[in-house]
């Protein structure tokens, strides 16, 4: 029997902000094992549709649904979505001081954990060899969540996350701003470690073409104005890196 795999679909989506409408009709379907890379010009609604996807209260759908493994979830607060499997890597990761890395993250795991609760003591040797494999300190779990972090060490957090909570179906805000190369090479190694190792659906948003370079997707989507304009391989990523937007948005 073949294995089921995970999907997150996306029907005629419309979504507005305030009196603003972003979103104006997206269909999009991300199933386990597929890497999708959406691209697109500034204020083309990229984050908009991480918020909608993840169910942020400032923005509203005015139409269409979204569905995680045939469930609607267009309605469901952002904190059942996560327990279901959804996960985002935010572009701006917030710091929090106050709240301990490692026990927030034990307890988000532990939250999502049907059985075999990790323990305190099992849960810092997990995050010591992820933290390992992403050339982070070891004592990254003994800070508070993303204080005092700088950019890059914010963006590994947000993978440390991601390889630790497993997710059926994985959102990265453009991960790769702000990383230089080396730090670059290490996030994109350690994303496909985790594609590979649990075959996460992985939703990769970004500017440019150079992440693409060390992941490549097997699907690529430009947005503008809220609207998914094409599709196609990796190709397209690579047309766009040599002529830009403009051949595709009229």
């Amino acid at each position: 029997m073949a294995e089921k795999k995970n999907t997150l679909k996306i029907e005629n989506l419309f979504a507005k902000t305030e009196d603003k409408e972003i979103l104006k009709g997206i269909n999009l379907e991300i199933k386990s094992g597929e890497i999708h890379a959406l691209m697109g010009p500034n204020g083309s609604g990229k984050s908009t549709l991480v918020n909608v996807i993840m169910g942020h209260p400032r923005y509203k759908v005015t139409k269409g649904n979204i569905f995680l493994n045939g469930k609607n979830i267009t309605k469901m607060p952002t904190d059942e979505r996560a327990k279901m499997g959804l996960f985002t890597a935010f572009q701006n990761p917030m710091e929090v001081p106050g709240v301990n890395f490692s026990n927030f993250l034990r307890t988000a795991k532990n939250s999502i954990a049907k059985k075999d609760r990790i323990s305190p003591q099992n849960f810092i040797e997990i995050l010591r060899t992820k933290s390992k494999s992403l050339k982070m300190n070891e004592s990254v779990g003994e800070r508070s969540l993303n204080d005092g972090f700088s950019g890059g060490e914010k963006k590994r957090a947000e993978i440390l996350q991601m390889a630790i909570l497993e997710p059926k179906i994985s959102i990265l805000d453009e991960i790769d701003s702000g990383l230089d190369i080396d730090a670059l090479k290490i996030v994109s190694r350690n994303i496909l470690d985790i594609h590979k190792q649990s075959k996460t659906g992985v939703l990769l948003i970004t500017h440019y073409q150079r992440i693409l370079n060390y992941i490549h997707p097997d699907h690529v989507h430009i947005l503008s104005d809220g609207k998914i304009i094409k599709s196609g391989g990796k190709a397209l990523a690579e047309n766009l890196e040599k002529h830009g937007y403009d051949s595709y948005i009229k």
